[in-house]
């Protein structure tokens, strides 16, 4: 089966072989297409991701070389049956069309869709099964080895925002399932990737504290609040200012962990 991967470097292979595009604006394209894989992709959607505001007068025939150098990656990779052309010319553009189940991208919104459903279900093993399996195919940024244009670098902001949601709905399933002890190296990694991101200090917060390790919980507040004073002049939301509040009072049986994933402001 041919395989499309955009969740990390775009990559395509045919029974274990790479038949990715060498050239950057062929691959660029591909990326395009494959984003909107069986819908209607515009040409002056192409001409805009591959030259902005300004391309030249001669956009219209170097876009289409690209689309003729495409088809012929299509033909000499066999990346179609015999006689099929998946990459169709319609009257104001192109669609590639192709099984879902062969765009990494498209199963991982499959996925996640699936994991959200089973969280709400009451059923966390299984969504943080299903979350995790979201999670694994993701290899980096969102085609990292791809120059992006303004359409690109939108579809990059929005993937990377459904990777997160992802991220949070697994830790909620997790910390359901009690695995507080087993997230705090997790958590940690996170609040230093995203130190402006108050849910994953909550949850760092509430699973030490939930681990016995009050002393560490309290020190990450302060941490978080240092930052949010220092980055953007602001104190913590009101969650994590009751979260710290509880801390504080709590005696020694274990707090309620922030669970929801509106916890928190992120930002």
């Amino acid at each position: 089966m041919i395989r499309y991967s955009i969740l990390g470097d775009l990559e395509v292979r045919k029974a274990g072989r790479v038949c990715t595009p060498t050239a950057p604006k062929v691959r660029q394209v591909l990326v395009l297409l494959l984003l909107r894989a069986n819908r209607l992709v515009q040409v002056d959607a192409i001409i805009e991701e591959l030259w902005g505001e300004s391309p030249p007068k001669s956009a219209l025939i170097t876009a289409q070389t690209y689309i003729y150098q495409l088809r012929k990656l299509i033909k000499c990779e066999q990346l179609a049956p015999a006689g099929h052309d998946p990459l169709l010319t319609l009257p104001t553009g192109y669609r590639l069309q192709i099984d879902p189940a062969q765009l990494d991208a498209c199963t991982f919104a499959e996925l996640l869709g699936l994991g959200l459903r089973l969280l709400e279900d009451g059923q966390p093993q299984a969504a943080s099964q299903r979350l995790t399996e979201a999670l694994a195919l993701w290899s980096g940024p969102a085609f990292a080895n791809i120059s992006r244009g303004p359409l690109l670098s939108r579809h990059a902001v929005h993937l990377e925002e459904q990777r997160l949601r992802a991220l949070q709905l697994r830790i909620q399933a997790d910390v359901q399932l009690r695995r507080e002890r087993e997230l705090i190296g997790e958590l940690r990694s996170l609040v230093a990737a995203y130190p402006l991101n108050e849910w994953f200090h909550g949850q760092l917060i509430g699973a030490l504290h939930k681990a016995g390790r009050r002393d560490e919980a309290v020190r990450a507040y302060r941490r978080v609040s240092t930052v949010l004073s220092r980055e953007l002049g602001i104190d913590p939301s009101p969650a994590l200012q009751r979260l710290h509040q509880e801390l504080l009072t709590a005696g020694a049986s274990p707090m309620p962990s922030p669970t929801r994933s509106g916890a928190g402001r992120e930002r």
